[in-house]
């Protein structure tokens, strides 16, 4: 069969699959795996395994034990499922995170019942990344119908807490070899960054805990204690007189979308000062007293242009000036979790694979970007040592992690197709006289 013929038989099985591709993306969003804490990874595992097996894949499950979050209560599951083609060529991995991010308020449909209206399907995950997850199956099982014997090795993962850092995921399967550049040559990883787009990389992130101390007292007394509250209220307007400003002023050449986020940027997590609130059931109010501690946690996005260590002594700077100039000012600073940024070469073979699709099926060249967040591109780049790994799926980014999540089936159907095309230029792998460029060094065939 002629590749002209296989593309055609491709495109028509994913038109005629559309109402599949609905239903598998509904039943994945109906498994409330919400991260924290790590609920029903197991089970979200299975509905893969059930399908995939179907298709032809042999799977396998990897429990992350002793990663971040995992316990015999929240077990962190991941599935990776390969199917062997019939000659040898490029393994081609896809992978997409199964876990979701906390529902929140706002929402006017159910988060989990995956109603579908005017074309498209809501729900928490359905843009991310279940959407995403699900196109990706339909890419590779319509592809492996139109060209059984196809060359070289599909893969496909789901893997658990990326939205925690993925230390029970991806980073844990990357220590273990599984994307190694001799057994994976090439990563797409289905994150929505609209249909239309190459994503090449991410920014940097630096989060880190910073406590300011005092001294305890009676409440009614404050003058005989040192509230850390105060002090962390100083640090706070330094911040928004010195370093904030100066944040807005470093600009970086990488394509980060949006365009505000071509700056380096700095969010507070999170704050807490005094004691711990009183148990809502419980009710009550807590003791008078003065503050002995207070906690900010920071997160900080840096750019491919400044240094991490610049990044994290241009904060303790700030510190160390105030604790010259108040009196009674201390503190603690704590490293919590650091990425650097990353950012694929354009004329890597994945880039050149997905954005043919993209001009193939969206009918132009795609807008070349970076994420202004990390996502698991940072452990396949960094422990698997794998430099051919992009972003590319449906789905509006801006819609991540907001009330109403929703997910276009129309921009589904077309990822799938940009997929599915991707996979017929990859899978024959490089001529075995030309060698494989990957990571820092050139191999041959495999």
């Amino acid at each position: 069969m002629q590749m002209t013929d296989i593309k055609a038989d491709f495109l028509a099985r994913v038109d005629a699959a559309r109402d599949d591709l609905v239903a598998l993306t509904r039943d994945l969003i109906r498994i409330p795996t919400l991260n924290p804490p790590g609920d029903c990874y197991r089970e979200i595992c299975e509905l893969l395994d059930r399908r995939l097996t179907a298709s032809g894949f042999e799977t396998e499950f990897i429990r992350a034990t002793g990663a971040p979050g995992d316990c015999d209560r929240y077990p962190r599951w991941n599935i990776v499922a390969t199917r062997t083609g019939g000659g040898p060529g490029d393994c081609v991995h896809f992978n997409s995170h199964t876990d979701v991010v906390d529902v929140g308020a706002g929402w006017t449909v159910d988060p989990f019942a995956a109603d579908v209206r005017d074309g498209r399907i809501y729900g928490r995950g359905a843009c991310d990344m279940k959407g995403g997850l699900a196109a990706s199956i339909i890419a590779a099982e319509c592809l492996i119908a139109a060209w059984p014997d196809h060359p070289g090795r599909i893969e496909i993962s789901g893997t658990a807490d990326e939205e925690s850092g993925g230390y029970g995921g991806v980073a844990h399967l990357a220590g273990m070899g599984r994307f190694s550049p001799a057994r994976v040559q090439h990563v797409i990883i289905p994150e929505p960054l609209n249909k239309d787009r190459v994503c090449l990389g991410h920014r940097g992130v630096w989060w880190a805990e910073v406590e300011t101390h005092g001294h305890i007292a009676h409440g009614s007394m404050p003058f005989l204690g040192d509230c850390a509250v105060r002090h962390m209220g100083a640090l706070l307007a330094e911040m928004e007189a010195e370093l904030f400003p100066a944040l807005a002023e470093k600009r970086t050449a990488m394509p980060v979308v949006p365009p505000q986020a071509r700056q380096s940027t700095l969010n507070i997590n999170s704050l807490h000062g005094g004691q711990a609130e009183p148990d809502a059931e419980a009710g009550g109010y807590p003791s008078p007293v003065v503050p002995d501690s207070c906690r900010m946690v920071i997160d900080r996005r840096f750019l491919v242009e400044e240094d991490l260590s610049e990044v994290k002594a241009e904060f303790r700077a700030l510190l160390d000036r105030l604790t010259a100039a108040r009196p009674g000012f201390s503190y603690s600073l704590r490293d919590l979790h650091e990425v650097i940024p990353t950012m694929t070469d354009r004329q890597a073979p994945v880039v050149g694979a997905v954005a043919d699709g993209v001009a193939d099926i969206i009918g132009h060249a795609p807008e070349y970007v970076v994420s202004p967040g990390t996502y698991d591109q940072k452990h396949i780049d960094r422990i698997g040592r794998l430099k051919d790994c992009i972003a590319y799926g449906p789905g509006i980014l801006d819609l991540a992690h907001q009330p109403d999540e929703w997910i276009g089936i129309q921009d589904m159907v077309d990822s799938a197709k940009v997929m599915g095309l991707a996979l017929m230029r990859l899978l024959p792998g490089a001529a075995p006289d030309q060698g494989r460029q990957t990571g820092n060094q050139t191999e041959g065939m495999v």
